[in-house]
């Protein structure tokens, strides 16, 4: 998928990298920036789901509640942030499997695994995510991130605080 000598894989991947990175340093709104004005993020509560507007999902958000997040996650009273937490992704398996010629706009797959450690416990993630992409012209941004886990209907302790 070279074209004129870039490689549209290989700016995906890095995309998706820079993602994962955000979300490990903590640099929430620059993930948030990631997406488009009007991108969703949204981790379905079953794998049959076709739309997340109007059922029960894990995560559903546009980028006002993805900063409504931010802002508690950041908060001084928050106390869920107060035991040092951290996270680890690692991203894999990138294809893409649609590409729009006229608007290089793009459909990705991927694969992710992300280790989470809290409260001196380790928790495991993976799943594949979806990412609708919008050609822009400070490069392509997320229009919508489907997030499927293997393990989303596993019992959790506590609750996901961050994105996955």
């Amino acid at each position: 998928m070279a074209k004129n000598g870039h490689d549209i894989l290989r700016e995906v991947e890095q995309l998706l990298y820079c993602q994962a990175e955000c979300l490990d340093g903590k640099r929430w709104q620059e993930f948030i920036e990631l997406f488009t004005e009007d991108g969703t993020y949204w981790m379905p509560a079953a794998p049959e789901q076709t739309t997340g507007d109007g059922v029960p999902s894990i995560f559903w958000e546009d980028r006002n509640l993805m900063t409504v997040r931010l802002k508690r996650l950041t908060h001084p009273r928050a106390w869920s942030q107060k035991t040092a937490w951290g996270t680890n992704h690692v991203i894999g398996n990138v294809t893409i499997e649609k590409e729009d010629a006229s608007s290089g706009d793009l459909v990705v797959r991927s694969r992710f695994h992300m280790m989470e450690f809290r409260n001196d416990t380790t928790r495991h993630f993976a799943g594949s995510y979806i990412h609708h992409l919008k050609k822009t012209k400070a490069g392509h941004r997320i229009k919508l991130q489907r997030v499927d886990m293997v393990n989303a209907e596993g019992p959790y302790e506590y609750v996901l605080q961050a994105w996955v």
